[in-house]
Protein backbone atom coordinates (compact mmCIF):
# COMPACT_ATOMS: atom_id res chain seq x y z
CA UNK A 1 0.00 0.00 0.00
CA UNK A 2 1.25 3.71 -0.90
CA UNK A 3 1.82 6.28 1.75
CA UNK A 4 0.86 9.56 0.23
CA UNK A 5 1.65 12.73 2.47
CA UNK A 6 -0.39 15.94 1.99
CA UNK A 7 0.29 19.05 1.22
CA UNK A 8 -2.67 21.81 1.46
CA UNK A 9 -2.07 25.06 0.16
CA UNK A 10 -4.20 28.41 0.59
CA UNK A 11 -3.06 31.27 0.33
CA UNK A 12 0.51 30.21 -0.59
CA UNK A 13 0.67 28.89 2.93
CA UNK A 14 1.00 24.69 4.05
CA UNK A 15 -2.58 24.35 6.42
CA UNK A 16 -4.79 21.76 7.49
CA UNK A 17 -8.58 22.34 8.01
CA UNK A 18 -10.81 20.46 10.01
CA UNK A 19 -13.84 18.54 8.87
CA UNK A 20 -13.01 20.26 5.51
CA UNK A 21 -13.85 23.70 7.62
CA UNK A 22 -12.09 26.60 5.72
CA UNK A 23 -12.62 28.71 9.16
CA UNK A 24 -10.44 26.13 10.95
CA UNK A 25 -7.49 27.17 8.38
CA UNK A 26 -4.06 26.18 10.58
CA UNK A 27 -0.96 26.87 8.86
CA UNK A 28 1.11 23.72 9.29
CA UNK A 29 4.85 24.22 8.12
CA UNK A 30 7.06 27.36 7.03
CA UNK A 31 7.73 25.97 3.81
CA UNK A 32 6.25 23.95 1.37
CA UNK A 33 9.61 22.65 -0.74
CA UNK A 34 11.30 21.52 2.55
CA UNK A 35 7.81 19.61 3.52
CA UNK A 36 8.49 17.67 0.36
CA UNK A 37 11.97 17.53 0.74
CA UNK A 38 11.31 15.90 4.29
CA UNK A 39 8.76 13.49 2.80
CA UNK A 40 11.35 12.41 -0.07
CA UNK A 41 13.87 11.98 2.64
CA UNK A 42 11.06 9.21 5.15
CA UNK A 43 10.48 7.06 1.93
CA UNK A 44 7.85 8.06 0.18
CA UNK A 45 7.28 8.06 -3.11
CA UNK A 46 3.84 9.59 -3.61
CA UNK A 47 3.04 12.96 -2.55
CA UNK A 48 -0.93 14.34 -2.66
CA UNK A 49 -1.23 18.17 -2.88
CA UNK A 50 -4.26 20.01 -2.99
CA UNK A 51 -5.00 23.52 -4.14
CA UNK A 52 -7.68 24.22 -0.95
CA UNK A 53 -7.95 27.98 -2.66
CA UNK A 54 -8.94 26.69 -6.13
CA UNK A 55 -11.17 24.04 -5.13
CA UNK A 56 -13.64 27.03 -3.03
CA UNK A 57 -12.83 29.07 -6.16
CA UNK A 58 -13.01 26.49 -9.12
CA UNK A 59 -9.97 27.63 -10.61
CA UNK A 60 -6.77 26.62 -9.99
CA UNK A 61 -5.09 29.52 -7.42
CA UNK A 62 -1.73 28.13 -6.54
CA UNK A 63 -0.84 26.40 -9.65
CA UNK A 64 2.41 27.99 -10.19
CA UNK A 65 3.32 27.01 -5.99
CA UNK A 66 2.12 23.82 -6.60
CA UNK A 67 3.89 23.11 -9.84
CA UNK A 68 7.49 24.46 -7.72
CA UNK A 69 7.17 22.01 -5.13
CA UNK A 70 6.26 19.30 -7.21
CA UNK A 71 8.84 18.96 -10.00
CA UNK A 72 11.78 20.10 -7.26
CA UNK A 73 10.83 17.25 -4.70
CA UNK A 74 12.08 14.51 -7.32
CA UNK A 75 8.33 12.75 -6.02
CA UNK A 76 5.44 11.42 -8.20
CA UNK A 77 2.80 14.20 -7.18
CA UNK A 78 -1.01 13.86 -7.47
CA UNK A 79 -3.02 17.03 -7.27
CA UNK A 80 -6.23 17.97 -6.67
CA UNK A 81 -8.68 21.37 -6.52
CA UNK A 82 -10.02 23.84 -8.59
CA UNK A 83 -9.54 21.85 -11.79
CA UNK A 84 -12.53 21.77 -13.85
CA UNK A 85 -12.06 21.68 -17.34
CA UNK A 86 -9.05 20.09 -19.71
CA UNK A 87 -6.75 23.58 -20.15
CA UNK A 88 -6.29 22.97 -16.19
CA UNK A 89 -5.91 19.27 -16.71
CA UNK A 90 -3.24 19.88 -19.31
CA UNK A 91 -1.62 22.51 -17.63
CA UNK A 92 -0.37 19.97 -14.66
CA UNK A 93 -0.17 16.94 -16.08
CA UNK A 94 1.88 18.64 -19.18
CA UNK A 95 4.23 19.98 -16.49
CA UNK A 96 5.58 17.74 -14.36
CA UNK A 97 2.27 16.35 -12.48
CA UNK A 98 1.66 12.61 -12.09
CA UNK A 99 -1.83 12.59 -11.99
CA UNK A 100 -4.45 15.34 -11.51
CA UNK A 101 -7.81 14.75 -9.01
CA UNK A 102 -10.92 15.90 -10.23
CA UNK A 103 -13.65 16.45 -7.25
CA UNK A 104 -16.47 18.42 -8.19
CA UNK A 105 -16.25 17.79 -11.71
CA UNK A 106 -17.73 14.40 -10.83
CA UNK A 107 -21.23 15.44 -9.69
CA UNK A 108 -21.21 18.47 -12.60
CA UNK A 109 -19.31 17.80 -15.62
CA UNK A 110 -19.32 13.64 -15.79
CA UNK A 111 -18.49 14.12 -19.79
CA UNK A 112 -15.29 16.49 -18.72
CA UNK A 113 -14.63 13.37 -16.51
CA UNK A 114 -14.95 10.94 -19.43
CA UNK A 115 -12.73 13.21 -22.03
CA UNK A 116 -10.19 13.75 -19.34
CA UNK A 117 -10.34 9.69 -18.42
CA UNK A 118 -10.25 9.31 -22.68
CA UNK A 119 -6.88 11.02 -22.95
CA UNK A 120 -5.17 10.31 -20.16
CA UNK A 121 -6.20 7.15 -18.83
CA UNK A 122 -4.94 6.07 -15.64
CA UNK A 123 -3.26 9.72 -14.61
CA UNK A 124 -7.00 10.77 -13.75
CA UNK A 125 -8.33 10.34 -10.59
CA UNK A 126 -11.73 11.28 -9.26
CA UNK A 127 -12.36 11.99 -5.20
CA UNK A 128 -14.84 11.45 -3.62
CA UNK A 129 -15.35 13.54 -0.83
CA UNK A 130 -18.48 12.51 1.18
CA UNK A 131 -20.65 13.43 4.53
CA UNK A 132 -22.87 11.11 5.85
CA UNK A 133 -22.22 9.05 3.15
CA UNK A 134 -23.61 11.83 0.70
CA UNK A 135 -20.87 13.07 -1.76
CA UNK A 136 -20.06 17.12 -1.21
CA UNK A 137 -18.84 19.89 -3.51
CA UNK A 138 -17.21 22.89 -4.10
CA UNK A 139 -14.35 22.48 -1.61
CA UNK A 140 -17.12 20.70 0.80
CA UNK A 141 -18.91 23.25 0.93
CA UNK A 142 -21.91 22.39 -1.46
CA UNK A 143 -23.61 18.63 0.17
CA UNK A 144 -25.20 16.93 -2.93
CA UNK A 145 -28.23 13.87 -2.70
CA UNK A 146 -26.05 11.48 -4.41
CA UNK A 147 -24.23 8.29 -2.67
CA UNK A 148 -20.72 8.24 -2.62
CA UNK A 149 -21.20 4.33 -3.48
CA UNK A 150 -23.73 5.30 -6.19
CA UNK A 151 -21.01 7.86 -7.71
CA UNK A 152 -18.13 5.66 -7.52
CA UNK A 153 -19.70 3.14 -9.48
CA UNK A 154 -20.68 5.84 -12.21
CA UNK A 155 -17.27 6.72 -12.35
CA UNK A 156 -16.11 3.23 -12.88
CA UNK A 157 -18.74 3.00 -15.97
CA UNK A 158 -16.79 5.90 -16.98
CA UNK A 159 -13.42 4.21 -16.99
CA UNK A 160 -11.62 6.33 -14.04
CA UNK A 161 -8.96 3.99 -12.42
CA UNK A 162 -8.21 5.97 -9.14
CA UNK A 163 -10.53 6.70 -6.46
CA UNK A 164 -9.89 8.66 -3.69
CA UNK A 165 -12.53 8.16 -1.33
CA UNK A 166 -12.76 10.98 1.98
CA UNK A 167 -15.10 10.78 4.91
CA UNK A 168 -15.18 14.40 5.42
CA UNK A 169 -16.53 14.57 9.40
CA UNK A 170 -12.84 12.18 9.96
CA UNK A 171 -10.90 15.13 8.07
CA UNK A 172 -7.95 16.65 10.12
CA UNK A 173 -9.49 15.51 13.41
CA UNK A 174 -6.85 12.40 14.43
CA UNK A 175 -9.75 9.87 14.91
CA UNK A 176 -9.28 7.15 12.60
CA UNK A 177 -10.11 6.57 8.75
CA UNK A 178 -13.94 5.21 8.10
CA UNK A 179 -13.15 1.67 7.42
CA UNK A 180 -16.91 0.53 7.55
CA UNK A 181 -17.22 2.90 4.50
CA UNK A 182 -13.97 2.31 2.74
CA UNK A 183 -14.41 -1.64 2.93
CA UNK A 184 -18.38 -1.00 1.20
CA UNK A 185 -16.39 0.75 -1.48
CA UNK A 186 -13.78 -1.99 -1.78
CA UNK A 187 -16.80 -3.94 -2.45
CA UNK A 188 -18.35 -2.12 -4.95
CA UNK A 189 -15.86 -1.09 -7.52
CA UNK A 190 -12.98 -2.48 -9.12
CA UNK A 191 -10.82 0.99 -9.07
CA UNK A 192 -8.04 1.34 -6.88
CA UNK A 193 -9.05 3.31 -3.54
CA UNK A 194 -6.88 5.91 -1.86
CA UNK A 195 -8.07 6.29 1.28
CA UNK A 196 -8.13 9.99 3.11
CA UNK A 197 -9.63 11.54 6.33
CA UNK A 198 -8.51 10.61 9.60
CA UNK A 199 -5.32 8.66 9.19
CA UNK A 200 -3.18 9.32 12.39
CA UNK A 201 -1.58 6.30 13.63
CA UNK A 202 0.60 2.89 12.28
CA UNK A 203 -2.36 1.00 13.68
CA UNK A 204 -4.84 3.02 11.22
CA UNK A 205 -1.95 2.14 8.62
CA UNK A 206 -2.71 -1.57 9.23
CA UNK A 207 -6.01 -1.62 9.26
CA UNK A 208 -6.85 0.08 6.06
CA UNK A 209 -3.98 -2.05 4.24
CA UNK A 210 -5.71 -4.84 5.66
CA UNK A 211 -8.68 -3.78 3.42
CA UNK A 212 -6.10 -4.17 0.57
CA UNK A 213 -6.69 -0.79 -0.52
CA UNK A 214 -4.35 0.94 -2.98
CA UNK A 215 -3.07 3.61 -0.99
CA UNK A 216 -3.81 5.78 2.02
CA UNK A 217 -3.18 9.52 2.74
CA UNK A 218 -2.11 11.05 5.46
CA UNK A 219 -2.04 14.79 6.66
CA UNK A 220 -2.24 16.37 10.03
CA UNK A 221 -1.47 13.57 12.55
CA UNK A 222 2.34 13.69 10.44
CA UNK A 223 2.51 17.52 11.21
CA UNK A 224 1.58 16.63 14.83
CA UNK A 225 3.96 13.92 14.88
CA UNK A 226 1.59 11.96 16.15
CA UNK A 227 2.41 8.89 13.39
CA UNK A 228 5.88 8.71 11.89
CA UNK A 229 5.90 9.10 8.47
CA UNK A 230 8.89 6.91 7.57
CA UNK A 231 7.67 4.11 9.85
CA UNK A 232 4.39 4.44 7.84
CA UNK A 233 5.56 4.12 4.49
CA UNK A 234 7.55 0.83 5.49
CA UNK A 235 4.55 -0.65 6.96
CA UNK A 236 2.65 0.15 3.43
CA UNK A 237 5.60 -0.75 1.47
CA UNK A 238 5.33 -4.44 3.43
CA UNK A 239 2.14 -4.74 3.15
CA UNK A 240 2.71 -4.57 -1.08
CA UNK A 241 4.70 -7.83 -0.96
CA UNK A 242 3.44 -10.80 -2.65
CA UNK A 243 3.37 -14.19 -1.52
CA UNK A 244 3.21 -17.79 -3.49
CA UNK A 245 1.99 -20.49 -1.30
CA UNK A 246 3.32 -18.84 1.90
CA UNK A 247 6.60 -17.58 0.41
CA UNK A 248 7.76 -13.95 -0.02
CA UNK A 249 8.89 -13.40 -3.33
Amino acid sequence: MIVLPAIDIKDGNCVRLKKGDYNTVEKVADDPHKTAEAFKKAGVRWMHMVDLDGAKDGIPQNRELILEVANSSGLSVEVGGGIRDMKAVDAYLGNGISRVILGSAAIKDQAFVKAAVKTYGSRIAVGIDAKDGLVCAEGWLDQSHVDYIELAKRMEDIGVQYIIFTDISKDGMLSGPNLGQLDDLMNSVSCNIIASGGVASLKDIMNISALNVYGAITGRAIYTGDLDLAAAVELGYRSEKKFINGEEV
